[in-house]
């Protein structure tokens, strides 16, 4: 079920004002505004083409908006340089949807989260025992670290992705999709991961998914996001048992099978 929304969490970590993306002369993002602050989970949902990883990857400074602003801890993500830009990108991470394409093949699995670790500095002595300790954090047995990504499931390369991630000690981890090509079990699994592992260090997420359903279920605040327009907004359990968007009410039918209250 949705936790409830800590009143602490106030720090605006994630803030996006405004937006707009054309690729040509489609019209990806249409003024979007969006916030997620510090220990909080926002959820995107939309269906294919709707805009959300456009956001994602302006979220991640992956991409500039034509208009408007994108802040991380009060900086533009897409003009990050160097140390200090190396900095503050440990504190913004990504999880995608498909980990064993995002991963090398060439390298094994505790390789690639190694690899991350070097990148922000960890000197090479402590990154064996920094692997095992993220496996371990991540419910994987560390011994998996030697296998490669094609060895290991789909739930366990999902992992070794989420391990990546906080290799860093973000603050923030943007999901683009993390559960579509699980079934619903190893869904049900990796998402009690993410929520555990928020509980314990107070890490946010921006959760993007087609399925409000796997939404409802992680996130405190849900953005519906509909020809790059946000169509509704508010807490995922009023948004849950009393949608006001008739796409919304759409959306909640088909993750449920059931007519959705107006």
């Amino acid at each position: 079920m949705t936790r409830p929304a800590d009143a602490a969490r106030t720090v605006p970590l994630l803030h996006i004002d405004k937006v707009t993306k054309h690729f040509g002369p489609r019209l990806a993002l249409d003024g979007v505004d969006l916030t997620v602050r510090a220990g909080e989970t926002v959820g995107l949902v939309g269906e294919s083409g709707s805009g959300k990883s456009t956001l994602a990857r302006l979220a991640l400074g992956l991409l500039r908006p034509d208009t408007g602003t994108v802040r991380f801890a009060g900086q533009d993500p897409s003009r990050l340089r160097g140390r200090s830009g190396r900095a503050v990108r440990a504190e913004l991470q990504f999880v995608p949807q498909h980990p064993r394409g995002s991963l090398n093949p060439a390298l094994r699995s505790g390789e690639a989260v190694a690899f991350a670790l070097r990148l922000h500095g960890t000197p090479r002595r402590e990154r064996p025992e920094a692997v095992a300790a993220l496996f371990h954090q991540v419910g994987l047995d560390p011994a998996l670290a030697r296998r490669f990504p094609r060895e290991l499931s789909g739930g366990q390369v999902q992992r070794v992705a989420v391990a990546r991630a906080l290799a860093t000690g973000p603050d923030l981890v943007v999901c683009d999709e993390p559960t579509s090509a699980l079934d619903r079990s190893v869904q049900a699994r990796l998402l009690d991961l993410l929520t555990g592992l928020q509980e314990a260090t107070g890490l946010a997420y921006l959760f993007i998914s087609h399925d409000l359903a796997v939404v409802r279920h992680v996130a405190h605040r849900v953005l519906v996001l509909r020809n790059g327009r946000v169509l509704e907004e508010g807490p995922a359990a009023e948004l849950w048992s009393a949608p006001a968007h008739p796409y919304t009410r759409a959306l909640l039918e088909a993750a449920t099978g059931r007519p959705a209250t107006p």
